[in-house]
């Protein structure tokens, strides 16, 4: 059935508002197709109508706003790049345009400021098949730009490990992005100590502490894994 209405543009905005809100605070599988027309104030059939499926609606809320995210990192990448010439960008200029987009994003409550960023963060760590399916095509021209400029940096590092370290980066930036445990955490590590909510809670303080956290790591010397793999060949050897 076609749903007519005056405004589809504004329905199809009100069911990615509502969606946006209800999956940050429950989490996809936790949120149901009916909740999100309740609260939208529409029909179920006009859900179906604009997205189709809970599925494809989650999505539309992510490509909305991680789309032109991961566009302006591109951008600012690239503008860095031209300014550097033939000289390789340094890890923290790098870096420097993963971040700055991230912190516009949170502070812009016009296109859904840090509380899309904790539901990126939360879909990140997601189990759901589909949205890690997603999220890496999402990711891939992204994260191939940063992998070149990152190894045009540290040309010393094998690309495999670059990959890892990389995979670890993201990893850090959403659980910190999704922000849900760090009170807690940081209160049981510091029981003593007077903790602020405004510091835990405000994502441009959070990102600021996780820079040189994330540089430390990427530049780290190799592990030296030999012992680790000769130990782990030993015990394959060893009988049940």
């Amino acid at each position: 059935m076609v749903i007519r209405s005056r405004d589809p543009g504004a329905t199809r905005t009100r069911i990615l508002d509502v969606a946006e809100a209800l999956f940050m605070e429950h989490g996809f599988e936790a949120t149901s197709l009916r909740s999100i027309t309740a609260a939208a104030d529409v029909n179920l059939a006009a859900a179906n109508y604009h997205f189709g499926s809970k599925e494809e609606l989650f999505q539309s809320v992510l490509t909305r706003r991680l789309d032109p995210m991961n566009l302006a990192r591109l951008e600012l990448l690239s503008a860095l790049e031209a300014r550097a010439g033939r000289r390789p960008l340094s890890c923290e200029r790098i870096m420097m345009a993963l971040f700055i987009p991230a912190l516009r994003l949170a502070r812009d409550h016009e296109r859904g400021g840090k509380d899309f960023l904790r539901l990126l963060g939360r879909a990140y760590a997601d189990p759901a098949p589909f949205i890690r399916r997603f999220l890496s095509e999402q990711y891939v021209a992204m994260i191939a730009r940063f992998k070149a400029a990152f190894a045009r940096a540290l040309p010393e590092l094998p690309k495999k490990e670059l990959s890892w370290r990389l995979h670890f980066i993201m990893g850090a930036l959403s659980y910190t992005l999704a922000g849900t445990d760090a009170l807690k955490l940081i209160a049981e590590l510091s029981p003593r100590e007077t903790v602020d909510p405004h510091e835990t809670t405000n994502d441009e303080i959070l990102l600021r502490r996780l820079a040189p956290f994330l540089l430390a790591g990427l530049k780290a010397p190799l592990p030296d894994l030999s012992q680790v793999e000769r130990e782990l060949e030993r015990e394959s050897w060893v009988p049940g």
